[in-house]
Parts: C-alpha cells; structure tokens; sequence
C-alpha cells in the first residue's frame, strides 16, 4: 500500500466503496478522479501527475466543497449544504494532516523574518516562500490572513 500512487490508492477505494453501496463515497472519489483526469490532460500533453500535484487538485476540490457548502447553508439549503460537507469529508481523507493555527502562525513568522519584511507590502514575498511550505496543508486564506495579521495590516 505505501508504494502506490495516490491516485492508485483512490481508485483502490473507489471500487472498495462501489461494492460497499457507499453513495457518498463513490461518487466523491469519482468526482476527484475526474478532476485529476481533467488536470492530467489539460495543458498541451498529457502526462501523469505527482502526487503532490494531486494534492493540490484535492485542495482545490475541497476548498470548492466548502465554500459550496456555505453558500447552500446561507441560502437556506441544508440538505445539499450537508452533500457538499459530507464530499469535503471524504476529499480530506487524502491530504495530508492539516496544519494548526499555531503551526501556519509559526511558518508565516519564520518566513516574515527570513525576508526581512516589515509592512504589508512585502506580502508577496512572504506568501512565495510560506505556500510551497504549506501546499496542501492549509488553506491559502487563512495563510494569507495571518501574514497580513503579524505584518500589521
């Protein structure tokens, strides 16, 4: 199991909850592989994505998830709100450990530090050397929030 690709370890699940009559579950995973599909032929030739860059098309999917998930709970629709939760749930299973406030908290004092910026200008600079650090981990608003927090804007 720990040398197969992460899309091999999804489609392993796939037909794992497909034989379970696990609704949710198999069209989530056939939904991310689609999204993986999608990514892997988009651009001028088709080639098979890292497994990191399948993290990155998970975080997307999830992030899309929750933020279809308020939108549906602010207009008043819990039943698909709880869908679109219920999907979120099952995208993560697949990212790694998410990190904590203080962990993302730490990471943005670190890299504010190793580039020496000093006002909000300097955004830029410090997201360059926090994403890479937490692709995948934590979601870019909350990264960007924090470095505008701890430079004062």
């Amino acid at each position: 199991m720990a040398n197969m690709s992460l899309k091999e370890t999804i489609r392993t699940d796939l037909t794992a909850a497909m034989k379970a009559r696990d609704e949710v579950r198999s069209s989530t995973l056939r939904m991310i592989l689609t999204a993986i599909t999608n990514a892997e032929v988009a651009g001028k030739q088709a080639r098979q994505l890292s497994d990191d860059e399948i993290i990155g098309v998970l975080s997307t999917e999830a992030k899309k998830r929750r933020e279809a998930a308020v939108a549906f709970s602010d207009g008043g629709r819990a039943e698909q709100a709880a869908k679109e939760t219920a999907e979120a749930a099952v995208i993560v299973e697949y990212l790694p450990a998410q990190l904590s406030p203080e962990e993302i908290s730490d990471l943005v004092a670190k890299a504010i530090e190793q580039t020496g910026a000093s006002d909000v200008k300097a955004m830029g600079k410090v997201m360059g050397v926090v994403t890479p650090q937490v692709k995948g981990r934590a979601d870019g608003g909350a990264v960007a929030a924090e470095v505008r927090r701890q430079l004062g804007a």
